[in-house]
């Protein structure tokens, strides 16, 4: 009976099985109580920082900023494909600044993140970045450069591609994964 009534709240409230209902209460607490990150529609972790969320177009089940520390600054825009996972600790920054007028921020193309991906702990992706699907970021990486054909793994300060993955199981995933 338990169960039906927590998956009926869940599902009537529009809540994702894996996040606690304490990280819900929490999201309500600081978003809509103490106004932080009050313009976000999506619940993150209290300690995330999102920055112009109005600016993110989000594709099914992706969620910036629900793991701890994220920090997203979207002033120049940020796109990020369905399923796709952000780690703890991780910086996306459409911007910059000019570097005499630190108050002026720099007009850049917008950050690109394909399907599929998967953002590791502690990376930053920096402006104008284009990554396509199944992108494995490893964690502390520094993105500043595009990998737009993806179906690979980047590492390293800055990225490079240390891995290819297979395109097929990758195609066969997100095709189970849709159904």
């Amino acid at each position: 009976m338990a169960h039906s009534l927590g998956y009926t709240i869940r599902k009537w409230m529009r809540l994702r099985k894996e996040m606690s209902f304490g990280f819900y209460l929490t999201d309500f607490l600081f978003r809509r109580i103490l106004r932080q990150n009050s313009n976000v529609s999506w619940a993150i972790h209290h300690t995330s920082t999102i920055h112009s969320p109005e600016k993110i177009k989000r594709g099914r089940n992706v969620y910036p900023g629900d793991s701890p520390g994220v920090y997203i600054n979207a002033y120049n825009g940020i796109s990020i494909g369905d399923y796709t996972n952000i780690g703890p600790d991780v910086g996306l920054l459409s911007v910059n600044h000019d570097f005499i007028d630190n108050d002026r921020p720099q007009e850049a193309a917008p950050i690109s993140i394909g399907r599929f991906c998967w953002v590791g702990k502690g990376a930053n992706i920096l402006p104008s970045v284009i990554l396509g699907d199944f992108t494995i970021v490893g964690a502390g990486a520094v993105v500043t450069q595009s990998f737009t054909e993806g179906y690979c793994v980047i590492a390293g300060n800055p990225a490079r591609k240390i891995r290819d993955l297979n395109q097929q199981e990758c195609l066969e995933f997100a095709a189970n994964k849709a159904t």
